[in-house]
């Protein structure tokens, strides 16, 4: 698994230092230490000298501020001093001398993520997915609705999450990540929302609290049903078959292979 193909990775502020070792150990398959939404901005300086990789050996991402800020040219100078970085997430990511500045700046060990959280991101998101060291695009949802005006609601959003995922496979990227789910204490809704992420073709879901992260591996975890039909189609055999009272030919058993590949993935990961 490369190391920014994640599905449940956690943010955690990166002027908490503290933290940063609880959230290696919560569970979560990469983590994110941000810079932008987390950090107050008297403490921007003291945060951004906090930096590191060393805690762990899970991919570590940084959410650097955005290129309209004051921030945004000290944090680049200070995640280019920091080994073994997995990948930086640009927040706000339109097409823009800054994030094509930085995408010629990043080596090929470091990923960039884009964050689409604007209009205008989601305009560009299949030029996005184009740029070679953009690895992957993400739906920053909550701040996409801030800037639309809309409600934060899966009718609303449907057209949005559908785009970023058409504009990853156009770009030959790997499946995007989902914006956050707001609710951390119960975790029927965050199930609810990773495995309707994963049916639009969602690789992943961004996670801001630990106790979000079982649920969002149980919705991207294929069931037991859904693995007992991919077994069933690849066993009834080559061309048109009949299973389950439906035909099935070559692009039903191309799904079945995906169903049973996640579940191999999910198994390694868990």
């Amino acid at each position: 698994m490369t190391n920014f193909s994640c599905i449940a990775p956690i943010f955690v502020p990166a002027s908490r230092p503290e933290r940063f070792s609880k959230a290696a150990a919560s569970g979560a398959d990469a983590v994110i230490i941000d810079l932008e939404d987390a950090v107050a901005e008297k403490d921007k300086e003291q945060a951004r000298a906090s930096l590191d990789t060393a805690f762990t050996d899970l991919p570590v991402f940084v959410r650097i501020n955005g290129a309209d800020t004051a921030w945004h040219q000290a944090d680049i100078e200070a995640i280019s001093a920091l080994p073994d970085l997995a990948g930086v997430i640009f927040p706000k990511a339109e097409i823009s001398a800054a994030l094509t500045s930085l995408a010629d700046r990043l080596n090929d060990k470091v990923a960039l993520i884009a964050l689409i959280e604007t209009a205008q991101g989601l305009a560009d998101a299949r030029q996005l997915a184009q740029i070679d060291s953009v690895k992957r695009l993400a739906f920053g949802s909550i701040d996409f609705c801030a800037d639309m005006g809309c409600s934060h609601s899966r009718e609303v959003l449907l057209s949005a999450r559908s785009e970023l995922v058409l504009a990853s496979r156009l770009g030959r990227k790997i499946a995007p990540l989902d914006g956050v789910t707001a609710t951390i204490d119960d975790p029927a809704p965050i199930e609810a929302d990773a495995r309707y992420a994963r049916s639009l073709g969602f690789g992943g879901k961004l996670c801001i609290h630990p106790r979000q992260i079982t649920p969002i591996f149980k919705g991207f975890r294929p069931d037991d049903s859904e693995i007992a039909w991919a077994h069933r189609v690849l066993s009834a055999g080559e061309g048109a078959q009949r299973v389950d009272g439906a035909m099935v030919d070559e692009p039903v058993r191309i799904r079945a292979r995906a169903i049973l590949a996640r579940a191999e993935k999910m198994k390694a990961t868990q």
